[in-house]
């Protein structure tokens, strides 16, 4: 699935000095709707923008970000938001990261929306020591388009985030019925903002926020899982565009879950995520 026209998930409006901290100042289009209801973001794309935010502060070619957390602090509305991001612990082999993202109020004020936190870590050459842990169960190539027959549940929302990602999905969400992850390549159609290109990190750190949604085990329409964190653990380079994800959630008995999933590139495996998820009937 595709969208025709590269809008962008924001516009950016400019930015605004704060004492210590440079914030971008956005305002988000149709594509980062959340199926989770009206006015409401995806988590997706705040996500991004904090990845943005951090890993444009201060940036250094032998470094990168090696895990980002994101904690959201309520629904992000679809109004403008402001990021910016600052040095928490600095370092020249490992620092530590910090961002926030605030959204305008009626008033004209901003009241944060969702934070992060990022581990920026020096980088060397290890190819002749690499090692990838295998997944449990092979991931079809992304070239493989006879294995991508499955489609997208038809209760879900196909507008918003949803729609500004191509899917090709290798196994059913649930797992279909032979259980097991479920597993779908997903590239994003739309640039995080209009007129700019996105980086690999960026498009990574967007895409893994559908864990919670490829791994679904509930319906929907019966049920609410949304994630109240995202954390991603990046210990290779991403460098898209398609990546895969492998997810699964896990449920448990006082209305707490998590998601989990491992991302992919078409040589192998690249990362992993975490999700806590609200789980709530309608």
């Amino acid at each position: 699935m595709t969208t025709a026209t590269p809008e962008g998930c924001y516009v950016l409006l400019g930015t605004e000095q704060e004492p210590g901290t440079t914030y971008d100042v956005l305002s988000p289009t149709r594509h980062v709707g959340s199926p989770w209801g009206p006015g409401v973001q995806h988590g997706g794309p705040p996500a991004g923008l904090l990845a943005r935010a951090m890993d444009r502060l201060a940036p250094r070619s032998d470094t990168r970000l090696t895990k980002i957390g994101v904690d959201l602090l309520g629904a992000v509305p679809t109004a403008d938001v402001r990021v910016g991001a600052r040095v928490l612990r600095p370092g020249r082999r490992i620092e530590l990261l910090g961002a926030t993202l605030e959204a305008r109020q009626d008033d004209g004020s901003w009241r944060p929306v969702a934070e992060a936190r990022a581990w920026r870590q020096a980088t060397q050459p290890t190819a002749d020591v690499a090692h990838r842990v295998a997944p449990t169960e092979a991931f079809p190539d992304v070239t493989d388009t006879a294995s991508a027959e499955h489609a997208l549940p038809e209760v879900w929302d196909i507008t918003g985030f949803v729609s500004a990602i191509s899917w090709r999905v290798t196994r059913p969400f649930g797992g279909g019925p032979e259980g097991g992850t479920s597993m779908a390549w997903v590239r994003l159609e739309q640039p995080l903002v209009a007129g700019e290109e996105t980086s690999p990190l960026e498009q990574v750190v967007m895409i893994a926020d559908v864990t919670n949604g490829v791994g679904a085990r509930l319906d929907p329409v019966r049920f609410s899982f949304l994630n109240t964190e995202l954390t991603v653990h990046l210990h290779d380079v991403p460098r898209g565009p398609w990546f895969g994800v492998s997810a699964e959630s896990t449920i448990g008995a006082d209305g707490v879950g998590m998601g989990s999933s491992v991302l992919h590139e078409p040589d192998g495996p690249i990362g992993q995520v975490a999700q806590s998820l609200l789980v709530e009937r309608r």
